[in-house]
């Protein structure tokens, strides 16, 4: 693609967040075209926004080379791919999870029942389902489920009479599950799954559960913030681990 087209296919407001950034002696992002080799700017270079690049594509070995270094895409439908590293870092302690007492006792009823990666692509289509929009596109849906068939992206699922309730899904690499979303339609099932998800961690020898930012929503749930700087030490020690999900 000539760079005078993908100039173009940046958009308006993409050429003017890149123009502030030189003006203003920031990190710059790093253009990436379609098909480039999956390669990205250091990520501690980058400001506390954490923009690293704008472009590229949503291949299996870009997404992968992308979760092993902290970074991670998150972009509307009208505008091209953005992958960011966040400064600091959310993050949930595998043994630091709230759970209330009624969450607890919600777990123990056996009101649902939890499954691993019989609904993948519906976990995704659930957590897409938002009053407000969402940033799961239809390409991020194709580039996570080719993900999951290559066994790097999973699903938690919570069922209720036979329907799906919901779900939470992620990326996992060596000891690293990157969470990317989670959904609900029956009270508490997310909550349920993301439970289940982190014993299940735990058991499996998972050492970081990556949730990107800290919300108020996840604060809730235990969400820390750390500095990236300590989340990238953290990151090479679990993407070296030999357990699997």
């Amino acid at each position: 693609m000539p760079l005078s087209e993908f100039w173009h296919l940046l958009g308006g407001t993409t050429r003017i967040l890149l123009a502030s950034f030189r003006r203003s002696n920031r990190f710059a992002p790093r253009l990436l075209f379609p098909g480039d080799p999956p390669e990205f700017p250091d990520p501690s270079k980058a400001d506390a926004e954490g923009l690293l690049a704008i472009g590229g594509d949503l291949s299996p070995q870009r997404l992968l080379t992308a979760y092993r270094a902290g970074i991670f895409p998150w972009y509307n439908e009208d505008i091209p791919i953005l992958w960011w590293s966040p400064d600091p870092r959310g993050i949930i302690e595998l043994d630091g999870l709230h759970v209330s007492r009624r969450l607890a006792r919600t777990v123990r009823s056996g009101k649902f029942h939890i499954r691993h990666d019989t609904a993948f692509a519906e976990v995704m289509l659930g957590c897409a389902d938002r009053p407000e929009g969402t940033w799961i596109t239809a390409d991020m849906l194709q580039a996570y489920c080719e993900l999951h068939r290559l066994g790097y992206a999973h699903s938690v699922e919570c069922w209720k009479d036979e329907q799906l309730a919901g779900g939470v899904y992620g990326v996992a690499i060596g000891g690293l599950f990157a969470a990317e979303s989670m959904f609900t339609r029956v009270t508490d099932a997310s909550k349920v799954a993301l439970v289940h998800l982190v014993e299940h961690l735990r058991q499996r020898g998972y050492c970081l559960l990556d949730v990107q930012q800290v919300t108020p929503h996840t604060a809730t749930l235990g969400a820390v913030a750390i500095p990236r700087a300590d989340y990238l030490r953290r990151l090479q020690e679990a993407v070296s681990l030999p357990v699997t999900f």
